[in-house]
């Protein structure tokens, strides 16, 4: 887990306040016996994650992809060549669609707007050599040319929610008291 407790505390109200948002069909889907708190969902979703990635095209149609998810300080990050169709997308219309499943037992589906951390031209962001520590540690410190081929996004979700058929064959550990 690299959540702080305040970020488990944004991650939580959100979870809470995208469910209340919900059509009653989600709901129904959806309920506190299939679900993770924060706390259970900063501790399965570990490592990488492989997110089913939605963006927009100028002519305003879908495009879907994959992409490598690391859920870190209770938002998704991701990464992608600079030169691909989903980070020209990016860089015009930021709002981006991530989903996240394993079978039937677990679903992360998450709204809101894409931030490029290093940009080509520009300040990259205040915590990108954290960040960037982390990515090297994941795929090896040489493995792209991490300042010209990839291009790195935090997704700052405006609405989560989290379906899990069964917390506890997840794994998800209880909430503390």
């Amino acid at each position: 887990m690299h959540e702080t407790p305040d970020e488990l505390r944004r991650l939580q109200a959100l979870l809470d306040a995208s469910l209340t948002r919900s059509t009653a069909h989600l709901r129904s889907i959806i309920s506190s016996e299939r679900t993770l708190t924060a706390e259970q969902l900063t501790g399965v979703l570990t490592g990488m994650c492989t997110l089913a990635l939605s963006t927009v095209t100028a002519k305003g149609e879908p495009r879907i992809s994959g992409v490598d998810g690391h859920f870190l300080h209770g938002k998704w990050y991701f990464g992608t060549a600079r030169g691909a169709a989903k980070a020209r997308h990016l860089a015009a219309r930021p709002a981006v669609s991530a989903a996240h499943m394993r079978g039937e037992e677990l679903g992360v589906f998450t709204h809101g707007t894409a931030e490029v951390l290093n940009p080509l031209d520009g300040e990259p962001a205040a915590d990108w050599p954290e960040l960037l520590a982390y990515f090297r540690a994941f795929y090896g410190a040489d493995a792209f040319d991490w300042d010209n081929d990839v291009v790195y996004y935090r997704l700052h979700p405006q609405w989560m929610a989290v379906f899990a058929s069964d917390p506890a064959e997840l794994g998800a550990k209880p909430e503390r008291a």
